[in-house]
C-alpha cells in the first residue's frame, strides 16, 4: 500500500511515549501521533484518549525523506462543511438590547458598562492616591528598597 499525504487510513495503538503514539498501519509500515494531533482539546495524558491495541482512523500529515510517517487523529476526523459555517463579513450587526447588563452590589437594577468604568476608575484613583500618600510619610521603604523598621 503506497500512502501520501493527505491520505486517511486506519491503524492500531501499538505503544506510547511522553509526547505520541505509534500506530502501525497497513502494509507495515509505522507511524507517529504527536500528543498535539490526537484532540482538538488539551490533552495532559495521552492515555486518557487513546489505548494500545485501539483501531484509529488517521490522516497522514507528512512523511519524511527517512522514511518517518507523522500522523493526526483530530484532522482524521471529519470537519463541518465550509458552506455550514457562517462567514464573519455577514456576521449580524449588534444592538443596544445585545450589551451585557452589569448589576450593581445593591438592588439598584443593572448598570452601564460605562458607569462600571467610572467606578472602577474612581476606586483606582483613590488606591493609587492612598499609596502615594502612604510612600511620602515614610511608608516602611527607604530608596534603596531596605526597610526603615
Amino acid at each position: 500500500m503506497q500512502l501520501e499525504v493527505g491520505a486517511i487510513v486506519e491503524g492500531k495503538v501499538t505503544g506510547f511515549t511522553a509526547f505520541g503514539a505509534f500506530v502501525d498501519l497497513e502494509g507495515g509500515k509505522k507511524g507517529m501521533v504527536h500528543i498535539s494531533e490526537v484532540a482538538s482539546e488539551y490533552v495532559k495524558d495521552i492515555k486518557d484518549h487513546l489505548k494500545v491495541g485501539q483501531t484509529v482512523k488517521v490522516k497522514v500529515i507528512s512523511i519524511a525523506e527517512d522514511g518517518k510517517i507523522s500522523l493526526s487523529v483530530k484532522k482524521a476526523v471529519e470537519q463541518p462543511k465550509p458552506a455550514q459555517q457562517r462567514p464573519r463579513n455577514n456576521a449580524p450587526k449588534r444592538s443596544n438590547a445585545n450589551v451585557w447588563q452589569g448589576n450593581k452590589p445593591a438592588d439598584n437594577g443593572p448598570q452601564s458598562f460605562e458607569s462600571m468604568m467610572a467606578k472602577f476608575k474612581q476606586e483606582s484613583d483613590e488606591k493609587m492616591s492612598d499609596l502615594k500618600r502612604d510612600s511620602k510619610h515614610g511608608g516602611g521603604f527607604n530608596r534603596r528598597g531596605t526597610n526603615k523598621l
